[in-house]
């Protein structure tokens, strides 16, 4: 058995502004993945009570559990809201992954895919990404990046293809709560 590690995740807009941060998150050893987020070399990362701190520095306190799965080379990543009705995901359209030492970073597209407890799914937050497309300047690249993401995420809810599986994400957050909630 592996030891979690502490970690933070940084999440920045396409002009380099820091955007927001979860300060305190425990990365799944990777001898504890489940096969299929193994193969696709997924970090794996659990929350619960986090400080969130947003870019003007206010701080607050999620109360929601959460399990993070960024999937290096994807241009989304997954965030399992544990909540009293079921698991509710939260997707956002975002750059790959990038981790140095115990950082997690990423750049957030504004696109977001909500996956409801009750499988409804929804694309949000249209409105930002066509503001934030021309006011930052996207390239067609990007563009085509940020399409191609959002196509493969919902590609992932609809067929439920992991990590869209409600009982691997209640497994981690159990196992992680079992060995004392943190390292």
């Amino acid at each position: 058995m592996g030891t979690y590690s502490s970690s933070v995740i940084k999440s920045f807009k396409h002009d380099g502004h820091l955007h927001r941060m979860w300060l305190e998150n425990w990365l799944v050893p990777e001898v504890m993945l489940h096969k299929d987020h193994a193969s696709e070399s997924m970090l794996v990362l659990i929350n619960s009570q986090t400080k969130i701190q947003e870019a003007d520095g206010k701080q607050w306190v999620s109360r929601i559990p959460a399990v993070s799965f960024f999937i290096p080379g994807q241009w989304f990543n997954v965030v399992a809201l544990i909540e009293d009705q079921g698991v509710r995901y939260y997707c956002n359209v975002a750059s790959p992954p990038y981790k140095n030492g115990n950082v997690i970073t990423y750049i957030d597209y504004d696109l977001d895919v909500i996956r409801h407890s009750n499988g409804d799914i929804q694309v949000v937050d249209q409105d930002e990404y066509d503001t934030h497309r021309l006011k930052l300047h996207y390239s067609e690249v990007v563009e085509h990046k940020v399409q191609e993401g959002l196509k493969q995420l919902l590609e992932r809810v609809n067929n439920r293809i992991p990590p869209f599986q409600d009982d691997i994400v209640q497994h981690y957050y159990n196992t992680w709560k079992l060995s004392g909630g943190e390292a």
